[in-house]
């Protein structure tokens, strides 16, 4: 019997999300600090949060191109178990933050065709997750969350050490789908279960977290 996917909510922002994600299993849970996200929060609010997760859940941080001080500021603040690094980070930055920190590496791969998946090799000894995500349009100003997906097709028989998630554009009409197609171990979502940018729905994540455990 195959194994159920695992779910990753993202973008959290107030107790009754997490209390969503938690309540009705979501394996991971997504903290963003990037000031161009409407779902940017303080460490503070992160560790209300994070306070008030499931103890399993496992805590992620989404950070874009972060220098020391930022990534210092939360893990000051909030427990994390992993830093999601959304940007540009070469493996050496990867590796550096992870022998630094100690936190497990979730490193984003933006997808548009097949020609960008081999960039994925470079970090297959330095990150933990790997996520593939739909590349941003180019006048984006930020590099997820924009609610587009890519053509799952590309990642059928791929080939990686690492357990990966596929995130972009994933709704509870499609998350069925997406699994199927991509075989994919786990999924990402954000905007998908918003009421508006930034504010999340919980019957949306509760409806989401059901398809995925249904799919």
């Amino acid at each position: 019997m195959a194994m159920t996917a695992k779910a990753k909510i993202c973008g959290i922002t107030d107790p009754a999300a997490m209390e969503a994600a938690s309540r009705h299993g979501a394996d991971f849970c997504g903290l963003m600090f990037f000031p161009k996200s409407p779902r940017n929060i303080s460490p503070d609010d992160a560790a209300m949060l994070v306070a008030r997760a499931r103890p399993d859940m496992l805590k992620v941080g989404v950070f874009v191109d972060p220098d020391d001080a930022a990534i210092d500021r939360v893990l000051a603040h909030v427990p994390l178990d992993f830093l999601q690094l959304h940007g540009k980070e070469p493996p050496e930055r990867c590796a550096e933050l992870k022998a630094r920190t100690g936190r497990g590496i979730v490193k984003v791969i933006h997808v548009a065709e097949a020609e960008d998946l081999p960039v994925k090799d470079k970090y297959q000894d330095v990150a933990d997750w790997l996520m593939f995500d739909t590349k941003p349009p180019k006048d984006a100003t930020r590099p997820g969350g924009n609610a587009a997906a890519f053509d799952w097709m590309l990642l059928d028989g791929l080939e990686t050490p690492l357990p990966w998630m596929l995130a972009g554009g994933i709704t509870v009409d499609s998350v069925a789908t997406a699994l199927r197609v991509s075989k994919a171990p786990a999924v990402d979502v954000s905007s998908s279960v918003e009421s508006a940018p930034g504010q999340k729905d919980p019957a949306k994540i509760a409806a989401f977290l059901q398809a995925v455990k249904g799919s």
